[in-house]
C-alpha cells in the first residue's frame, strides 16, 4: 500500500513572534517522534490575524521564520508546509506567503495567497485583507516521494476554478493552511473541502490555528481531512492538538478509476 503518514498542528497563535515559533517547534517535534512524512502549520502561524500585525510581523524571504522552518525540515527529515507568514518584498508589498521544503530542508515551493479575503458578513465577521496585504499570481504544486501536491491558501479555496487548475496538474493532494472565523468556519469550512476534493478527486487537508476567543480574529480550528470520495476521515475541535493521518494513494487510484471524471472533464468546452 502507498501511503504517506502526515501531521496537522492546530496551535493557538499569540501576539509575540518567539513564542509562536517556540511553540511552532514543540508541535513539530512531537509530530517527527510519529514517524510522519510530512507536517503543516496554520494560516498566519507566527502573527496575529490581524491587519495592523501584518507589516509588524512581516519578513524577507530567507529570514528567521524561513530559517528556522528550513532547519527544522532538515533537523528532522520532514517535508513542511510553513503554513504561511507575512512576507514582504524589497519594494515593501506584503504578501500572505507559504514556504514548503523538503527533508533537507530545501525550500521546493512558495505560494502567494491568490484572493484576499475582504468580507463584510452583516451580524459576523468583517475583515479586509487588501487593506495591508498584496495578491499572489501564481499557481503552486510539488512533487514529494509520496504524492504531488497542490498548495492554496484559506479563502483561496473558495474558488472551485483554482482547484480545477490545480487538477489538471494532476495533483493528488490539495493542502490548506487556513482560519476561517466563526462566522465562515461552521458555515462553510467542511463543506467546501468536500466539495473541492469530490469535484476533483484529490485528498483536500487543511490546517488552522486553534481557537483564541481572547483575539480580535477568533479561527474556527477543525483542522481536517477529507477522502476523495468526499469523506471527512479525521477532524478536530477548536481546541490545541495534533492530527496525525495516513493519506492512502491506492485508494485514491482507486476512486478515479472507478469514476473516471477527470477522464470525462470536457476542456474542449470549459
Amino acid at each position: 500500500m502507498e501511503k504517506m503518514k502526515i501531521a496537522l498542528l492546530q496551535m493557538k497563535v499569540v501576539d509575540n513572534k518567539e513564542k509562536n515559533l517556540v511553540k511552532a517547534k514543540e508541535f513539530i517535534n512531537k509530530a517527527a517522534k510519529e514517524n510522519v512524512d510530512l507536517v503543516m502549520l496554520p494560516e498566519m502561524f507566527n502573527c496575529p490575524y490581524e491587519n495592523d500585525k501584518f507589516p509588524e510581523y512581516a519578513e524577507k524571504e530567507g529570514e528567521k521564520t524561513w530559517q528556522f522552518l528550513s532547519q527544522i525540515a532538515d533537523e528532522k527529515g520532514i517535508f513542511l508546509v510553513g503554513g504561511s507568514i507575512p512576507e514582504i518584498t524589497e519594494n515593501g508589498d506584503i504578501y500572505n506567503t507559504s514556504y514548503v521544503f523538503n527533508n533537507k530542508g530545501e525550500e521546493i515551493a512558495k505560494h502567494r495567497k491568490i484572493h484576499l479575503f475582504d468580507i463584510d458578513v452583516e451580524g459576523g465577521q468583517t475583515f479586509k485583507e487588501s487593506a495591508t496585504l498584496s495578491a499572489g499570481n501564481s499557481l503552486t504544486f510539488f512533487e514529494t516521494p509520496f504524492a504531488k501536491i497542490g498548495l492554496v491558501i484559506c479563502y483561496d479555496l473558495r474558488f472551485p476554478e483554482l482547484a480545477a487548475s490545480l487538477s489538471k496538474e494532476r495533483v493528488d493532494i490539495i493542502m490548506v493552511p487556513g482560519a476561517f472565523n466563526m462566522t465562515t468556519g461552521p458555515a462553510h469550512w467542511e463543506l467546501l473541502f468536500r466539495s473541492r476534493a469530490l469535484d476533483n478527486q484529490v485528498y483536500t487537508i487543511g490546517t488552522a490555528p486553534a481557537r483564541d476567543k481572547e483575539q480580535s480574529y477568533v479561527s474556527y480550528g477543525n483542522s481536517i481531512v477529507v477522502s476523495p470520495w468526499g469523506n471527512v476521515l479525521e477532524r478536530l475541535s477548536g481546541k490545541e492538538d495534533i492530527l496525525i493521518a495516513d493519506i492512502d494513494l491506492d485508494y485514491l487510484e482507486k476512486i478515479r478509476n472507478e469514476l473516471p471524471l477527470l477522464k470525462h472533464k470536457r476542456y474542449d468546452l470549459y
